[in-house]
């Protein structure tokens, strides 16, 4: 598709009127004649203004009388109005005398009119609004949101608004040939919107940025960068001199910073190179550092102007590091002093980083490069995926660059791997503890065999520190068709996926756009706006500010010690908790590689982590930052409480067993006594009552503990027994009921241990279990009976 022509009214557009029309119809040329209401041909008065000279000096114009013929009427003819020239009219004078006066004495008594009277009269006048001012500088919108299919674009986030610049496209099904564009569209996540209806907005296209695609956009609070890109193949279109491209976001206008070079710094080539337009990189923007990278990619006759044809593309291993305006790097020789970077940003091309520069360390394009806070001092990035050619760089092992030395390491991952892949896409969540930050992967393509590359449509998850890879199973969901050369981004807990290339089997892809719930792993026909429009607002340190990032509510904030961008409302899923323990909220207790690091960041260095805390101020988790030796231990919070509620669990069964141990033994022991009493009642009634077997006083004392007691035996007719009170010397009697009978009634010893115990077992009823004179509550008592027995 050719680029489009500029845009019409929306009458010529849709062809019911062409322009020259509609022209004549808005603006018509002044008729030289018209009809009055008798029919016949008149004169329409209409003015031609000329200069004084040329009416006093006399000269003439078309079908002019000289200006000094004063025959007829003596006027002047100027156009086709006649105007007296020569005779002064004193009256017409006096009438615009009058006039004014009228006019002065209206504007002296127009403020003391009622409002009311001119309410329904005029326009009202009030202040323009600020997009009102913007729109009549900038071009007029006339990107079109509406495309077959959209790949190999630039896209950044911004405050809530993700902005998407360039790519390749096609606008119909049957179109053969694919289209190099500068459009420029933005997607509000501001506000909750469907995937069959996204929020987009096409902007100015414009004029200067070129028509690239395989770039990148960092993206600062304030900006957008354009770098690198490849141009149009088919027709070709030759590169021209490489410039830095600034959106201001602000005023709405792009900025073009001319020939910029490359600053000295560490593991760098030195100052004043000139910055070369790479493309099929891999990049990533941190806001809270106020720095970009771009990592690997080509050189060749579409990204470099002047390049031959003929000579070989260049697969390229470096890493260039962008530094916004406004922002210092330690690592950079002219801002190390903590001066900032100026208007045009500044370079750093970093070709010599450990690693970097060894035969092991790979060219590679169509790759990844992922950002890791919390991390030695100035926190990490991942490189992984990619390749050159027929040579593709494995899953199993991952490039680690720690950005405050400004070098490279490796560290071998765990688990089942997916396949080896180019162009895929990834999007980095934050657990709101900071103990693992979870990258998840979607897509991407096999090149082999040539021309006949296979896309893929599967989800994966690479856990760090761990370094574990976790398939995330779709298998029952509706999953966006196989694509590769898509851009993926988070917010708000959910990863937004833009454009892709399907392959030809797919008609048209359109609107193109897909969410996946980062927490429910699942893919949703919606997105859910979480942070709102607290997105467009700086965070000042309340609760209730901005959220620019929107970064978890624990983690908010500018600098090393932010969290992770987009992060908002993530909670770590089950079948990742299932890999690294804890739960939604973090508590991971895998906070160390499974295979152990040798060197580098993960080796040495201690990650930052966070409190976390529930609308009620109490702490839900909190994370202690793991030994030095990465050994994978750390404390964690849950598993301790996890342990004291497992071992008081433990505790209580272990009591309730020892109650039914003791409740066999005293039912045991009652069976015996009872089954003795009532053998001895059969041999001597009287037995019975000698054995004493009646309740003792609620004194503790009876009469036979004291001396000289005095007994008085009161029959009981209803009964045949009796009552047997017995008096102390304080002149109080206490009673026992039982049946009394028997020469040895009369008399009460002092009660033996074994009277004792056949006391308590038999003065109730059968031991219990439960109760308040039962086992479980009254242990120590039954154990005595035990022991006395």
């Amino acid at each position: 598709m050719d680029v489009a022509e500029r845009r019409k009214s929306v009458f010529t557009e849709v062809g019911l009127v062409d322009e020259a029309t509609a022209r004549n119809e808005r603006c018509p040329p002044p008729s030289l004649t018209s009809q009055d209401p008798s029919g016949r041909p008149r004169r329409v008065k209409s003015v031609r203004f000329r200069s004084q000279d040329s009416v006093l000096s006399g000269r003439v114009g078309k079908d002019k009388r000289p200006s000094n013929d004063l025959s007829g009427d003596s006027t002047q003819d100027m156009g086709n109005t006649k105007r007296n020239m020569t005779i002064p009219v004193h009256p017409a004078k006096l009438l615009k005398l009058g006039l004014l006066l009228v006019a002065l004495v209206f504007t002296l008594h127009v403020p003391r009119f009622p409002t009311s009277l001119f309410s329904s009269m005029g326009a009202k006048a009030r202040a323009l609004p600020v997009d009102a001012v913007d729109a009549s500088i900038i071009k007029r919108e006339d990107t079109n949101t509406q495309v077959c299919k959209r790949w190999a674009h630039q896209s950044a986030i911004v405050n809530g608004t993700l902005y998407i610049y360039g790519g390749r496209s096609t606008t119909e099904s049957t179109q053969t040939s694919d289209t190099w564009n500068n459009d420029f569209l933005s997607l509000d996540l501001t506000k909750s919107w469907q995937i069959s209806n996204p929020s987009l907005t096409g902007l100015p296209r414009p004029d200067g940025p070129p028509k690239i695609s395989m770039g990148y956009l960092w993206s600062s609070l304030q900006s957008l960068f354009l770098y690198g890109g490849e141009f149009s193949d088919d027709p070709v279109a030759l590169p021209s001199a490489y410039s830095t491209w600034e959106y201001q976001i602000g005023p709405k206008r792009w900025i073009e910073h001319k020939e910029p070079k490359t600053s000295a710094g560490a593991n760098a080539v030195e100052e004043d190179q000139p910055v070369q337009r790479s493309a099929e990189g891999s990049g990533v923007s941190v806001s809270a550092l106020g720095r970009g990278w771009y990592f690997g990619g080509h050189l060749d006759y579409l990204t470099t102007e002047g390049w031959s044809i003929q000579t070989a593309r260049i697969y390229l291993k470096s890493l260039l590091e962008f530094t916004f305006p406004g922002h210092s790097n330690k690592q950079v020789e002219s801002l190390s002093d903590g001066q900032t970077a100026g208007d045009g940003g500044v370079y750093r091309n970093i070709t010599e980083g450990g690693l970097q520069d060894t035969a092991g360390f790979p060219e590679r394009a169509d790759g990844l490069l992922v950002y890791i806070p919390g991390f030695a001092e100035e926190g990490l990035l991942l490189g992984l995926t990619g390749g050159v050619n027929e040579s593709f760089t494995q899953m199993n092992v991952i490039d680690v660059y720690d950005i405050a030395s400004s070098t490279w390491y490796k560290q071998s991952t765990s688990g089942k791997q997916p396949k080896y892949r180019v162009n895929p896409c990834a999007a980095v969540a934050a657990a709101a503890d900071g103990s693992s930050y979870n990258i998840y992967m979607f897509g991407g393509q096999n090149l082999q065999p040539f021309k006949g590359q296979t896309q893929y449509d599967d989800m994966w998850i690479l856990s760090v520190p761990s370094f574990t890879w976790i398939e995330v199973d779709t298998s029952s969901q509706s999953v966006p068709y196989a694509r590769a050369g898509h851009t993926c981004h988070v917010w708000d807990g959910q990863m937004i996926v833009v454009g892709g290339y399907v392959g030809q089997e797919l008609s048209c892809d359109s609107p193109g756009i897909y969410v996946f719930n980062m927490s429910s792993l699942e893919w949703s026909d919606q997105f859910t706006a979480l942070t709102g429009e607290r997105a467009t607002r700086a965070f000042d340190g309340n609760e209730d500010s901005g959220n620019p990032l929107a970064q978890q509510a624990n983690q908010r904030g500018m600098g090393t010690q932010a969290g992770l961008e987009g992060s908002y409302g993530y909670a770590v899923p089950a079948a990742v908790q299932s890999v690294i323990g804890g739960k939604e909220t973090g508590g991971a207790t895998l906070t160390a590689p499974v295979q152990t690091p040798t060197e580098g960041p993960f080796e040495t260095g201690k990650p930052i982590t966070y409190t976390v805390t529930g609308p009620n101020g109490h702490i839900i988790t909190g994370v202690t930052d793991p030994s030095a030796g990465g050994s994978g231990s750390g404390t964690n919070i849950g598993a301790i409480v996890a342990g004291v509620l497992a071992g008081l669990f433990a505790l209580i069964a272990g009591y309730f067993a020892f109650c039914a141990w003791v409740y066999r033994k005293q039912v045991a022991i009652w069976k015996k006594h009872a089954s003795m009493m009532a053998n001895a009642t059969e041999k001597q009634p009287g037995a019975f009552a000698a054995t004493g077997a009646m309740a003792t006083s609620s004194s503790g004392k009876n009469s036979s503990e004291q001396q000289n007691p005095r007994m008085a035996l009161f029959p009981d007719s209803s009964s045949g027994g009796g009552v047997v009170r017995t008096s102390n010397e304080a002149g109080g009697t206490t009673g026992t009921t039982g049946a009394v009978t028997g020469p040895s009634a009369g008399t009460v010893g002092r009660r033996s241990s074994d009277s004792s115990s056949t006391e308590d077992l038999l003065a109730g009823q059968e031991p219990t279990f439960w109760g308040a004179r039962g086992v479980l509550l009254n242990p120590r008592r039954s154990l005595r009976v035990i022991n006395r027995d």
